[in-house]
């Protein structure tokens, strides 16, 4: 296993050592299979993830639903190469209606999920409990610059699934994503303590040849009855990484004592894999007193008064649970 930059240029002195034993939460670690033309990115989520979905005390499917976005965030939002922001966001007629996740480069993530209680029943998987409608992934790079926003069609399918067909219709990169989010129970002399973990890893084909990426054209929907599908045949190396991402277990992901080093060897040591400086993460929402005040103030007149109970102007953040409270003169009641 050799690690470096990934801007530095991979010369014969790259160093080679050993994967390192010590397991790295709250991170992403990017990687690269130069054999096989693979590059990625491991996320590791720990008290990151815990903070994010206790706050709100979700329910086990929802929060296990809600840390999936949040892993599947991460994955793509880390390779934002300037400080704007990357959104995950979902809208959906299923028992979570609502999922949103906030990643800000280079490193700060919030999300929130608005569920319906009554309707989340025992063994619901993600895409049951997403149903139909639409995933919305926005790169916001700042005031002056222009959104760029990639929209999937939810179809009972898992948000797995939905990466898989944005890599394949946005950006026509040969694709593979793996997610896993679950619930650690260990003991002491306080009782059990509750933890939630997840992990993820993301797979590209980027090999020199553009020829070797190509793909099937997308079906056009009205083609005629009785026309063959276009097909192209998949790259040796590409079938080989699919082959070898497949194997990666839930457990392996969120395992608390297995590094994310050990499980990249595990998955690639017959071809050689290098990592590169992990990514650290951190939960931390971007909400103020201040950015509150500004927001009453931009509503109209009737809205803020109809806004006071109790002589107070209270607003809490849907993200982190914060409460906000206000004078009436402070929140520009007149």
């Amino acid at each position: 296993m050799t690690s470096q930059s990934p801007d530095m240029k991979i010369s014969l002195e790259t160093p080679v050592r050993a994967p390192s034993a010590v397991p790295v939460d709250d991170a992403v670690l990017p990687f690269e299979v130069a054999s096989l033309d693979l590059r990625g990115r491991l996320t590791r989520l720990g008290p990151a993830l815990d903070d994010v979905l206790t706050k709100h005390d979700y329910p086990a499917p929802v929060g296990k639903l809600l840390g999936e976005a949040i892993v599947l965030t991460t994955l793509l939002g880390s390779s934002l190469k300037f400080d704007g922001r990357f959104i995950l966001q979902t809208q959906t007629d299923g028992p979570v209606s609502f999922l949103i996740v906030d990643f800000q480069a280079p490193d700060r993530l919030r999300a929130y999920a608005r569920y319906d209680a009554k309707r989340l029943k025992e063994g619901q998987d993600s895409g049951a409990l997403l149903g139909k409608g639409h995933l919305a992934m926005t790169i916001d790079q700042g005031p002056d610059m222009s959104r760029y926003q990639g929209l999937v069609a939810l179809d009972g399918g898992s948000l797995e699934d939905a990466a898989h067909e944005y890599f394949l219709r946005s950006e026509q990169i040969p694709t593979r994503v793996r997610l896993a989010v679950g619930e650690e129970w260990r003991g002491g002399g306080a009782g059990p303590k509750h933890r939630w973990r997840a992990g993820g890893v993301l797979l590209q084909f980027l090999p020199k040849a553009p020829e070797r990426a190509r793909q099937a054209d997308l079906h056009p929907g009205d083609a005629p009855e009785g026309v063959a599908a276009h097909t192209v045949a998949e790259d040796d190396a590409w079938i080989e990484g699919q082959s070898l991402i497949s194997t990666v277990e839930d457990i392996e992901l969120i395992d608390p004592d297995l590094s994310g080093e050990r499980l990249l060897y595990r998955l690639f040591h017959e071809r050689g894999v290098r990592v590169f400086a992990p990514l650290p993460l951190r939960a931390q929402c971007s909400c103020s007193r201040d950015a509150v005040s500004a927001m009453l103030k931009s509503f109209a007149p009737d809205d803020r008064a109809a806004m006071v109970k109790d002589d107070k102007v209270v607003v809490t953040c849907e993200f982190c649970s914060s409460v906000y409270q206000f004078t009436p003169h402070e929140a520009g009641v007149e």
